[in-house]
């Protein structure tokens, strides 16, 4: 099985979730992703793995997103994803992607990753 982590360390449910993934003894992949963020390709095929839209992947609590003055047009999943991009912290975590199936889950709550590892 490969799966493939968007991962923040500091985040108790991401933390969570890998060692819910370590624990079936995978080894997944691990994007630090506020480090390394995903492209706006990226974003948008992984809103589509998810089956969500792309305003859906957006932490709206964050104080990037509450006090965004760049924030474009919610509907816009193109324009939304390039802003992601560019505000890694605002995207949902931890995303975790089975890299065979490229079906997704977010770990919110952390459980949600044992639909891919079933």
């Amino acid at each position: 099985m490969a799966l493939t982590i968007y991962h923040n360390p500091r985040c108790s449910k991401s933390r969570q979730t890998l060692q819910i993934i370590s624990e079936t003894g995978v080894s997944p992949t691990i994007v630090l992703y506020l480090q390394e963020a995903p492209a706006p390709s990226e974003i948008l095929t992984i809103a589509g793995q998810l089956g969500l839209r792309v305003a859906d992947l957006l932490r709206r609590g964050e104080r990037a997103f509450k006090e965004a003055d760049d924030l474009p047009d919610l509907d816009n999943d193109s324009a939304l994803a390039s802003w992601l991009a560019a505000h890694p912290s605002v995207l949902q975590r931890p995303i975790v992607i089975d890299d065979e199936s490229g079906t997704a889950v977010i770990g919110r709550p952390p459980e949600n990753v044992r639909e891919l590892l079933s």
